[in-house]
């Protein structure tokens, strides 16, 4: 399995990070050694107990294709298993759906689910689940998530103290392709579904992530077509919302993914571009910035700063040691992983 040790980029105005920390990389490598497939792309990555993680994505010939279906590794001792496809969008034999957007979330109580897509596109396609009580050894059967759900679209969800868990997902219509977010909750055995609308007719917006805040505060960052990553503010649990406005954050309509840290800081990894003519254009730099108030934010490392390929679509997490875990599509062909500590800040 290739493996490499590379100190991260800081940038010369990178700030003091919490308690005179900063950010810096100590890990970065290919998930895959040999792809299985020609493409991959979506990946997420969940923490499943002291030095072990799983990673999924979905792959096959091309996003979009029958043949695409979800894949999982396992990283222990400094390396990443061979991948697995575990589930895929085959109905019966004679009809298959492509497989899209896995996301991997692991209770309080130590279950792991699995939440997917299945459909023709991201205007048509329906909620999938799995779970599994032995850290991934084995899974449940597949089931469609209840009416209309759709599950977290993207990125993590994030579960309340009392043990409820709040999904956020979005739609692009089939009619004028309309984006809009919204958040879902089931109870803390991902049951009893209910749905929670956020007012957002001003932005064009998708795949938001859900970062905690003091007294009861969340805020949503999201993914948009207008040039900006937006935002969303609750002030109780995600009950109710605000309307969707700007950050001073650029987004090249390109997934992002936020979390909020152990101590109290938030955290970003996005494309820090504009929209080009492409849909892929601007997706060659991916930042990690951070902020103290979700409101200014700072960038503090590079993971990618190139003018051509694709380098998009992070999940991040931070594990319960502290260190902070990354992948990312790298140009479609693998997944990328980065692991960062937390680290005394260098004064001269």
């Amino acid at each position: 399995m290739l493996r490499s040790l590379l100190a991260l980029s800081l940038l010369a105005c990178a700030p003091a990070f919490g308690q005179d920390v900063v950010p810096q990389m100590h890990t970065r490598i290919f998930v895959m050694e040999t792809p299985n497939v020609p493409e991959v792309h979506a990946s997420t990555i969940v923490e499943l107990d002291k030095d072990r993680l799983m990673a999924a994505w979905f792959g096959g010939t091309q996003e979009g294709k029958k043949d695409v279906g979800i894949w999982t590794s396992v990283y222990q001792d400094g390396a990443w298993s061979q991948p697995v496809e575990i589930v895929n969008g085959v109905v019966n034999e004679n009809l298959r759906y492509p497989s899209w957007n896995p996301v991997l979330f692991k209770t309080k109580a130590g279950k792991l689910f699995l939440y997917y897509k299945v459909g023709p596109n991201p205007r048509e396609w329906w909620g999938m689940m799995m779970y599994s009580t032995n850290n991934g050894k084995s899974w449940s059967k597949p089931e469609r998530l209840p009416g209309t759900m759709l599950g977290p679209i993207k990125n993590k969800p994030f579960q309340l103290e009392n043990g409820d868990i709040l999904y956020p997902t979005s739609t692009e219509s089939v009619d004028k392709n309309i984006w809009k977010i919204h958040l879902e909750k089931s109870d803390k055995n991902g049951r009893n579904w209910t749905h929670i609308d956020i007012p957002n007719d001003t932005f064009q917006a998708i795949q938001p992530s859900i970062l905690r805040y003091g007294h009861d505060s969340l805020q949503l960052l999201c993914r948009s077509k207008n040039n900006v990553v937006v935002q969303s503010w609750s002030a109780d649990n995600g009950k109710s919302w605000s309307p969707v406005t700007a950050t001073s954050l650029p987004n090249p309509n390109s997934g992002t993914d936020a979390l909020t840290l152990a101590n109290g800081y938030k955290l970003i990894v996005f494309n820090p571009t504009q929209r080009g003519d492409k849909w892929s254009d601007g997706r060659a730099k991916l930042y990690v910035a951070i902020s103290r108030d979700g409101q200014e934010w700072k960038n503090v490392g590079i993971l990618e700063n190139g003018d051509k390929g694709e380098y998009s679509y992070p999940a991040v997490i931070q594990g319960k040691d502290g260190r902070i875990h990354i992948t990312y599509t790298a140009d479609r062909k693998n997944i990328r992983y980065v692991m960062m500590r937390l680290e005394p800040l260098t004064r001269e």
